[in-house]
């Protein structure tokens, strides 16, 4: 080993044996260890629910003692309510990222758009954040609502609200005719998923080639009530001029 290298390791050792690079060296430990709890709870809630998961299960799945889960959490709802956000907070992440490539003109609409919901569909609601969530929504929603007012109020209104902006972006440019943009955008992504319904229910994953079918078929019902009619032919009368006898 050169002097430099040995040199350079002992500063890294030194910095680290100094009171701010002991903080920092915790404070990494700790948020390892978040996380670490974190997807081990998501793990144990999507299996079991929440009122069939145990801190003891979590705590083994991370790999961590059962106290060190409560000192970061105190108790089971709370844990269950950061699991949730934290899922949340990727999902929302991702979604603005498809939101951002959603066409900005009417050249090719059909498969631009086409092309766009197979990324929304893929990326955001097939994908594995956007399964565990609707997982939990169906079998845990009806007993504990308040687990997930954060995600019935950063959630799912967050798609149609920016959905919407973005149709009425392209009505403004006369390519789509739409009176309620809200309507329109819920109704977009319905379409979207009508035809993905029963596999995701069973946990299937839709394959490249059925996102793209269902997605075309989405699109194409969806522009022959939104789209723009063509223009309509002119029709010339044949003109006659009179002839003198």
């Amino acid at each position: 080993m050169s002097k430099t290298s040995r040199r350079l390791i002992f500063a890294l050792m030194k910095d680290r044996m100094t009171p701010a690079g002991m903080a920092g060296h915790r404070q990494r430990g700790q948020c390892a260890k978040r996380l670490s709890i974190l997807d081990a709870a998501a793990d144990v809630f999507c299996r079991q629910g929440f009122a069939g998961a145990s801190i003891d299960e979590i705590a083994a799945v991370a790999c961590v003692s059962r106290q060190t889960i409560y000192n970061h959490y105190r108790e089971k709802e709370t844990l269950f309510v950061a699991v949730v956000e934290d899922v949340m907070n990727r999902a929302n992440a991702m979604l603005f990222s498809v939101l951002s490539s959603f066409p900005e003109n009417a050249d090719n609409l059909e498969d631009d758009l086409t092309a766009f919901a197979v990324r929304l569909n893929k990326n955001c609601i097939c994908n594995h954040d956007g399964k565990f969530l609707r997982k939990l929504v169906q079998t845990e929603g009806e007993r504990y609502p308040h687990l997930f007012e954060s995600w019935r109020q950063q959630g799912p209104g967050k798609l149609t609200t920016a959905l919407s902006a973005l149709l009425a972006r392209l009505a403004h440019g006369r390519a789509l005719v739409i009176d309620d943009f809200d309507v329109a955008a819920r109704q977009f992504v319905a379409l979207g998923n009508a035809d993905l319904q029963m596999m995701t229910l069973f946990g299937e994953t839709p394959s490249d080639a059925q996102l793209e079918k269902a997605a075309r078929n989405a699109v194409r019902t969806f522009l022959k009530a939104y789209g723009r009619p063509e223009p309509e032919k002119a029709r010339h009368q044949p003109q006659f001029s009179a002839v003198s006898g």
